[in-house]
């Protein structure tokens, strides 16, 4: 047996089973289709009953960046026999469009080897737990998974690509990271997803409300843009955007000299919102407490601060990874993204944007336990921002180490635009011009921000 960097060589029976892949998401997705490229077997095991399940949930959103940059290139030539053609590669789909139009009928083609309605519980190696030394590198990993009838199976797999996202996780909104005083309780009026006022439903929620929306980022901005919308057309419609610093230039991000324009003119219509009095902004404020007024809710800050009553609340605080499931392999992982140990460094948001995090693979994904990668919006932890390209490349390279092709795992193969496009919400409307577009690069709102995809579900991710 020889060891390459993350992974271990070791031809055995265990190289006829399957690469298990968490995640029918575009990562996840990707990650199949260049296991196939390289002659592998994968299982792509999804919670939700189709492919992209999580972006489906915001498929009213409308991406940032361009088709051009959110197909991937082993993907595509598994489809171009089919007749598949990618859509314009200047226009701006929104989450929906992603979901029909390219991540179902790639998962179409790859047929049985996505199984849907399935839930990973546990991923462990072989009659080994955490602890056990011995004869650990020469074990199979086994999942344990839940079936959407209930019933429960284990699944035998060569290596574990774990690609299920964040977007299940939303952070909550109390100032420590945890669940504010009251929040729990007050659960039915709190949504952590940027509303779809096309909804009838959705529409009739916030319609004449006064809403709190919770967050800095970008899907903070785009629910505060939908609702400035509303409130033009609906009296007594009012957001109060909820701050934990102060209004700073770049609050609103990058405004007319931000890299990537949609995202810049987002920031505007945030910033046009509170102008216009749409919104009002309360700075300073981290939340310690909801409180029941009748039948509206009060924010209560930790210095003691109480706003006025709201009808309903909308947390866009970011999304963290659900590691429940890995408890029994051994991840190296930093203690305050819970990103791999190696990559932490260059995504850290407190130094990095998306598009200066230079393309990586699988020697910064790699773990203690050989064999299992997180990948896509899972694989930045808690760091909020993610590129659909930079995924792809995860998984071009994680595959061609696990085809024993480490030339190629450790080149890189993928040139990033200039504008490097980020994730975060955008607007529901077909751009008249890519300026005026908005959206999430692969996860969803603020993700994922997005994200992804994004950003996703237990199974399913960017």
């Amino acid at each position: 047996m020889s060891k390459q960097r993350g992974i271990v060589v070791n031809p055995s029976a265990n190289d006829q089973l399957p690469v298990a892949v968490i995640g029918a998401g575009p990562i996840g997705l990707a990650a199949a289709a260049h296991l196939i490229e390289r002659g592998i077997e994968p299982l792509v095991l999804e919670t939700g009953p189709s492919a992209g399940t999580a972006v489906r949930d915001w498929s009213h959103v409308r991406l940032f960046s361009p088709w051009a940059e959110l197909t991937d290139p082993a993907a595509e030539k598994l489809l171009a026999p089919t007749g598949w053609v990618r859509p314009d590669g200047a226009a701006y789909p929104t989450g929906g469009d992603w979901a029909e139009q390219y991540l179902q009928p790639l998962a179409d083609l790859l047929g049985d080897r996505v199984r849907y309605g399935v839930t990973v519980t546990g991923v462990a190696r072989a009659s080994r737990d955490r602890i056990v030394d011995a004869g650990r590198e020469e074990q199979p990993f086994t999942l344990h998974v839940r079936t959407a009838d209930g019933s429960e199976e284990r699944i035998s797999a060569r290596a574990v690509i774990d690609a299920s996202g964040t977007w299940s996780t939303s952070s909550p909104m109390g100032a420590d990271g945890m669940p504010a005083l009251g929040e729990r309780a007050a659960a039915d009026r709190i949504s952590h997803r940027v509303p779809d006022l096309k909804d009838p439903s959705v529409r009739a929620r916030y319609a004449g409300k006064r809403t709190a929306v919770v967050g800095s980022g970008a899907s903070a901005f785009t629910a505060l843009a939908y609702l400035a919308d509303l409130a033009k057309e609906q009296d007594g419609t009012h957001a109060v955007w909820i701050l934990r610093r102060g209004i700073s230039t770049n609050t609103y991000g990058g405004g007319e000299a931000d890299q990537l324009p949609a995202r810049g003119a987002l920031g505007l219509r945030a910033k046009a919102a509170v102008d216009a009095g749409h919104a009002s902004a309360v700075t300073g404020f981290r939340t310690e407490a909801v409180e029941q007024d009748g039948d509206r809710l009060i924010l209560i800050a930790e210095d003691g601060r109480r706003l006025d009553p709201v009808d309903e609340i909308i947390v866009l605080t970011g999304f963290r990874p659900d590691l429940s499931f890995l408890s029994e392999v051994r991840l190296g992982l930093d203690d305050r993204l819970q990103a791999p140990t190696a990559l932490a460094p260059l995504i850290d948001p407190n130094v990095h944007s998306c598009g200066t995090v230079y393309p990586h693979g699988v020697n910064e994904l790699s773990h203690p336990e050989q064999g299992i990668f997180m990948v896509g919006m899972k694989s930045y932890g808690r760091a909020p921002t993610f590129l659909a390209m930079t995924g792809y490349e995860q998984v071009r390279s994680i595959t061609a180490a696990l085809a024993g092709d480490h030339e190629a795992a450790e080149r890189v193969e993928l040139t990033l635009p200039e504008t490097g496009v980020c994730g975060g919400a955008g607007l529901f409307d077909e751009p008249e011009n890519a300026e005026e577009s908005g959206g999430g690069c692969c996860a969803a709102p603020t993700t994922v921000q997005i994200g992804v995809g994004a950003p996703t579900s237990t199974s399913g991710g960017c």
